[in-house]
């Protein structure tokens, strides 16, 4: 029953209590209880809105920042992380493979807010040894929603 209530969640967070226990067959206080143990065991961390901040009218920047570091002698990859998640203005971190070790997502009002946070916060934590900005310029999908509006198709069809 937990990997099905994940999954209708993930989709539809704002899905109703007894909508959710008839879709899985279930009594209603045997999901709630089941949600109410995956919150307490972190597997649940939270419930988000996802917004199409373009439609607002409202200038927010998000940036994609690859992250190189050298981890010191007992820290590790892990407590480089917990110092850049820290920041509030980070939205996220993962630590990935390739040529980078972190790809770090933020949100600011400007280019330029962004780009101080990189060389005054983020590139001055003693293990970083290099970073790489990509600004997002336009969202197409989200977690899986798609975020514009769909483009029919132009073509002529030919029938032969």
């Amino acid at each position: 029953m937990r990997e099905k209530i994940l999954q209708y969640i993930e989709k539809n967070a704002r899905i109703d209590l007894h909508e959710l226990s008839v879709i899985l067959g279930e009594d209603e206080a045997a999901v709630m209880n089941s949600l109410e143990q995956m919150e307490n065991e972190h597997i649940i961390c939270g419930y988000h809105t996802l917004i199409n901040w373009e439609r607002t009218g409202i200038e927010k920047v998000n940036a994609l920042i690859e992250v190189r570091v050298t981890p010191q002698r007992g820290i590790g990859f892990d407590r480089v992380a917990q110092y850049i998640y820290n920041y509030p203005e980070v939205n996220a971190v993962y630590l990935i493979s390739g040529n980078f070790d972190f790809m770090v997502t933020l949100e600011g009002k400007t280019l330029r807010e962004v780009s101080e946070f990189v060389t005054e916060k983020l590139s001055t934590i003693e293990s970083v040894m290099s970073t790489r900005t990509n600004f997002i310029l336009k969202k197409y999908k989200d977690h899986g929603t798609i975020m514009v509006d769909r483009i029919e198709d132009e073509r002529m069809k030919v029938v032969l």
